[in-house]
C-alpha cells in the first residue's frame, strides 16, 4: 500500500501535524514524514517532543534566506522526495512557504494534496506576508480540504471549492495542546505579582511596528514595576537586536531565547496575558484560558475575537498601551475572556482526518488495519 507522505518545515507546522503523524502511527496507517527545516533548530523541539523521525529531511535552512531561494529550494527538494516515496497523498498545513511548496510540487507530479488548516483568510493578499498567499494558492491545488472551523468552511464554499471535498475537522493544534499540556505546569514568577508573555516574529510588523511594540512595552514595564514580562524572541535580526536594546536592562522584562513547545505551554498557561502576532497562539490561549491581545491590524483567525477570547489591538503604541494596561489592572476585564470553549477545536481533529485520509485514498479504515 503507497504512503501517506506528510509533509512540515516550521515549528508551528510540527505541532500542528504532530497530532496527524501520531494517528497515523496508531492505526497502523502507512505514512512517511518529510521534513524541509524551514526553520531548523525550532523545528527539531518539536520533533523530539513528539518522537517524530523523519524519513526524509531536506534541511533547507539558511542564515537571511530569501522567500524565493527558499521556495525554489523547497520545490526542487520535495520534487525529488515525492518522486523516491511515491506517496497516495501529500498531506500538509497551513500556509507556509513549505506548504505551498508541497502543494505545487505534488500537483506537478499529480499526486492529490490534502490541505490541513485549509480555509483560512485574512482578505489581503500581502498580509500576513507571505502567507495569505500561500495558503489561497494551497487552496487552489488541494484535493482535499479540511477546515478548523464553520467560518473557514464556509469561505471554501463560497471560493467555489466542491463541497464533498471539504470536511470540518476542528484545529489540529487543540490536539498538539491537550497531547503536551497533561506534562507541563502554569510557569510563575515568584518575584512578581503576576506576568504576561509576547511573542513577535510576523515580516508585516517588521521595522516601525517592532518599534512601536518595543516602545509600549518599555512603558507598560516601567509603569507596572510589580508585573513581569516574559518575552522570548524571535532569532530574526530584525526583532532580535532590537528588541535586546531596547529592553534588556529593564528589570522585570524576561527576553528568552524560543522556548521549546512545553516551556512555551507551561509560559502561556501560567501568563496573565498574552500579546502576540503569531496566529498559533491566538488558537492556543482560550485552551488555555489566557486573554490574549493581537498585535495585527487584521486576523483570519477571527473567531478567538468574536468569542471574547481575543481582542484585536493593532500595533500602535497608544492603543497597545492602553489596552494591555486595562487588562492588568482589572481582573473582572481578564475573566471575562477565559472562555470556557475553545472556538477552535475540541482535540479530536487528527482523528477525523486520518479516517478521511484512510476513506478517500487508503481503501478505509478496514483495509488499514488490515494492512498493519
Amino acid at each position: 500500500m503507497k504512503p501517506v507522505l506528510c509533509v512540515f518545515g516550521t515549528r508551528p507546522e510540527a505541532i500542528k501535524m504532530a497530532p496527524v503523524v501520531r494517528r497515523l502511527r496508531e492505526t497502523g496507517a502507512p505514512y512517511k514524514v518529510a521534513v524541509t527545516a524551514q526553520h531548523r533548530g525550532m523545528l527539531d523541539q518539536v520533533l523530539d517532543i513528539f518522537e517524530i523521525v523523519p524519513d526524509y529531511d531536506l534541511n533547507l535552512m539558511t542564515p537571511n534566506q530569501s522567500l524565493a531561494d527558499l521556495n525554489a529550494r523547497c520545490l526542487t527538494g520535495l520534487n525529488r522526495v515525492i518522486a523516491e516515496c511515491d506517496p497516495v497523498c501529500v498531506v500538509g498545513q497551513g500556509d507556509t512557504t513549505t506548504v505551498f511548496a508541497s502543494a505545487l510540487a505534488a500537483f506537478y507530479r499529480g499526486v492529490p494534496f490534502a490541505h490541513v488548516e485549509a480555509g483560512l483568510r485574512s482578505g489581503d493578499l500581502r498580509s500576513p506576508f507571505p502567507e495569505e498567499f500561500n495558503r489561497v494558492a494551497a487552496s487552489k491545488l488541494a484535493s482535499l480540504h479540511f477546515a478548523p472551523t464553520d467560518l473557514a468552511h464556509h469561505t471554501l464554499l463560497r471560493e467555489g471549492i466542491d463541497p464533498t471535498a471539504i470536511l470540518m475537522t476542528g484545529n489540529t493544534v487543540i490536539d498538539a495542546v491537550e497531547i503536551a499540556r497533561a506534562r507541563v505546569e502554569p510557569m510563575t514568577l515568584p518575584e512578581f505579582d503576576a506576568f504576561g508573555l509576547i511573542t513577535v516574529h510576523r515580516r508585516e510588523n517588521f521595522g516601525q511596528p517592532v518599534e512601536n511594540i518595543i516602545a509600549a512595552i518599555r512603558e507598560i514595564a516601567l509603569a507596572r514595576p510589580g508585573f513581569g514580562f516574559i518575552w522570548p524572541v524571535h532569532p530574526n535580526p530584525n526583532i532580535k537586536n532590537r528588541v535586546h536594546e531596547a529592553l534588556g536592562e529593564l528589570p522585570n522584562v524576561f527576553l528568552r531565547e524560543p522556548l521549546d513547545y512545553r516551556e512555551f505551554l507551561s509560559a502561556l498557561s501560567g501568563a496573565s496575558i498574552a500579546l502576540s502576532d503569531s496566529g498559533g497562539v491566538q488558537e492556543e490561549a482560550p485552551t488555555l484560558k489566557t486573554p490574549v491581545l493581537v498585535l495585527r491590524t487584521e486576523t483570519e483567525r477571527p473567531e478567538g475575537v468574536t468569542a471574547g477570547a481575543a481582542l484585536l489591538i493593532g500595533v500602535e503604541r497608544t492603543a497597545i498601551i492602553e489596552n494591555t494596561l486595562r487588562l492588568i489592572d482589572d481582573a473582572q476585564a481578564r475573566k471575562a475572556m477565559m472562555v470556557e470553549r475553545s472556538p477552535y477545536g475540541d482535540g479530536q481533529s487528527a482523528g477525523r482526518i486520518v479516517h478521511a485520509l484512510a476513506n478517500r485514498y487508503l481503501g478505509g479504515s478496514d483495509a488499514v488495519g488490515r494492512a498493519s
